[in-house]
C-alpha cells in the first residue's frame, strides 16, 4: 500500500518566485513526501507525492502560470496498470 498515491509534477513560471518559501508552504500545508521544489525567481520545478494533487495545483497556480503538469497514480502503476 502506498501512503501517498499521486506523483505530482509541474513547472511554475512567474516573477519573484522563492523556492524556499514554496518548499516551506508545502511542508506546513500539504500531506505528502518526496518534495522537490527547485529553480529560480522565474521558473520552479515541483515534484511531490500526495493524496490531494488538486490542492497542489491550486496553490501553484496562485503563484504563476503552471504547465507540463503530470499527475500519475502510483498505486495503479504498482499493480502493473497505466498510471
Amino acid at each position: 500500500m502506498i501512503e501517498f498515491r499521486y506523483d505530482t509534477q509541474l513547472l511554475i513560471e512567474g516573477e519573484g518566485l522563492d523556492e524556499d518559501a514554496i518548499d516551506e508552504y508545502f511542508r506546513t500545508h500539504f500531506k505528502g513526501d518526496s518534495l522537490l521544489a527547485v529553480g529560480d525567481e522565474d521558473l520552479i520545478k515541483i515534484h511531490f507525492h500526495t493524496n490531494e494533487p488538486w490542492q497542489v495545483l491550486e496553490y501553484c497556480a496562485s503563484l504563476g502560470e503552471i504547465y507540463d503538469i503530470v499527475v500519475e497514480d502510483m498505486d495503479r502503476q504498482s499493480r502493473g496498470l497505466k498510471g
